[in-house]
């Protein structure tokens, strides 16, 4: 399941998806109960989840002392995802006015990738390994 927040341009990080994107997604996904969002988003907001929408937001947020380049719980999902809509091309740049039309091309992106992995005949190919040559 993908949200998609919006927000204005210049928006800080708790501008974005305002409440209206939050209960937006908890009425028409009601089995979501957890949220992961980054640590801008501490806050009031945790507690507003909590109480008015029932929904547990978790921050994830950078180890302390940590220096240089760090795997982040969950974020490594939400890069590898970003990294499968961006191969739709169309997604690349944004030239939408409207929201709803950008937020349409990601689900539509995300159909077709979840389209295309259920319809995929065996396994998937390990491509990490040559293949052998067959020997006549």
């Amino acid at each position: 399941m993908t949200a998609v927040p919006g927000a204005r341009a210049g928006a800080g990080p708790g501008d974005a998806a305002g409440p209206a994107g939050r209960v937006r997604l908890r009425v028409m996904q009601p089995q979501i109960t957890q949220v992961w969002a980054d640590s801008a988003y501490a806050g009031r907001l945790v507690r507003w989840s909590q109480d008015f929408l029932r929904m547990t937001l978790r921050t994830v947020s950078r180890p302390r002392g940590a220096k240089g380049f760090v795997v982040l719980p969950r974020r490594w999902k939400v890069e590898r995802t970003l990294g499968w809509i961006m191969k739709s091309r169309r997604n690349v740049r944004d030239y939408e006015r409207l929201p709803r039309n950008s937020e349409a091309h990601l689900n539509w992106a995300l159909v077709t990738l979840m389209t295309r992995r259920s319809t995929r005949r065996g396994p998937r190919a390990d491509w990490s390994k040559k293949q052998p040559v067959a020997s006549n």
